[in-house]
């Protein structure tokens, strides 16, 4: 609770935290993806609290543009081979320091970026290694809730809990 306290911004994964991790491709080459309404309540939640997000994925998609601005995220990096390169520029733009970033991540690609973080999170599908070394792992898989437990373990963390009754949309 007191690494999550001094957070103000949160980066997230996307597939595998926002999403369960699998891509549906269909016969024309449209990507589909599954996210989780609860997920997007807290991000909300999270912003209305002064807490600013961010999402860095290595892949690039559509999709993904689409629903993160859906949610008013105004941090999105794409198409991330080096990811710990997007959070130094994110670091140096919001002038935070480590301890005041947290990162929720599934595969050892996120680890670059999480043992940099004061709070470095795994879903609980998350590869062993990640579960083994993160500060708190979630009880809740990716894409079935787990941004959103993080997001209310920030918001108590910080008193602000129950203070956003916007929508999941």
């Amino acid at each position: 609770m007191a690494r999550a306290a001094k957070i103000k911004l949160l980066i997230c994964d996307v597939d595998g935290v926002f999403s369960d991790g699998r891509i549906y491709l269909g016969n024309n080459g449209e990507e589909l993806k599954a996210f989780h309404t609860r997920d997007g309540y807290g991000i909300k939640a999270l912003r209305t609290a002064g807490i600013e997000v961010a999402v860095i994925t290595g892949r690039t998609s559509a999709i993904v543009q689409q629903r993160m601005t859906s949610l008013t995220v105004p941090y999105i990096y794409q198409g991330q081979e080096n990811k710990l390169a997007a959070f130094a520029e994110l670091q140096q733009k919001m002038q935070l320091t480590p301890d005041q970033m947290a990162y929720i991540g599934d595969d050892l690609a996120d680890w670059q970026v999480m043992q940099h973080c004061g709070l470095a999170v795994g879903v609980a599908d998350a590869h062993p290694y990640l579960r083994l070394n993160a500060h708190y792992n979630t009880s809740l898989a990716g894409g079935y809730g787990a941004v959103r437990e993080l997001c209310d373990l920030l918001l108590i963390s910080q008193q602000q809990f129950l203070q956003f009754d916007g929508s999941s949309t």
